[in-house]
């Protein structure tokens, strides 16, 4: 692989070009998160929009039709659906939880079994969370384990 940059005070943002013989997964993933690095979302709190990092969100949950995307301590409406959502952050830490949360995995600090067949996800924030048995399978290839 040949990796060129070319710098210059008269580009107003960055471009990335991929030449290649044949797009493969690998250059997808690679692609991908290059396109993470970049990640903005809006969420609305007292009539006000904000701007959000996405590595800021802890988990988002559908409550009452309504999307909420939660930060360390904050919470922000958002207009999108889950499953907007779940497409948009599919090569990421996000991971669908249940069907009416998605985690991001980047603030996972312990996953332990609970009867069922269920998980319980505590967060670094020390919110618990629980992942059910429909959606385990996917948690567990996602970390591999």
């Amino acid at each position: 692989m040949k990796v060129t940059i070319n710098e210059s005070e008269t580009l107003e943002e960055i471009e990335i070009v991929v030449n290649c013989k044949l797009v493969d997964e690998n250059l997808l993933k690679m692609i991908a998160a290059i396109r993470g690095f970049d990640r903005k979302i809006t969420g609305t709190k007292d009539g006000k929009l904000f701007v959000l990092e996405v590595d800021d969100i802890y988990y988002f949950e559908l409550v009452d039709k309504k999307t909420f995307m939660y930060m360390d301590k904050d919470v922000y409406e958002n207009t999108m659906r889950l499953y907007e959502l779940e497409e948009k952050f599919s090569n990421s830490d996000f991971f669908r939880a249940s069907k009416s949360t998605i985690i991001n995995l980047a603030k996972v600090k312990v996953i332990t079994p609970v009867f069922g067949g269920k998980l319980e996800v505590i967060l670094e924030n020390d919110e618990k969370l629980m992942v059910s048995r429909q959606y385990v399978p996917l948690l567990k290839s996602k970390l591999e384990f």
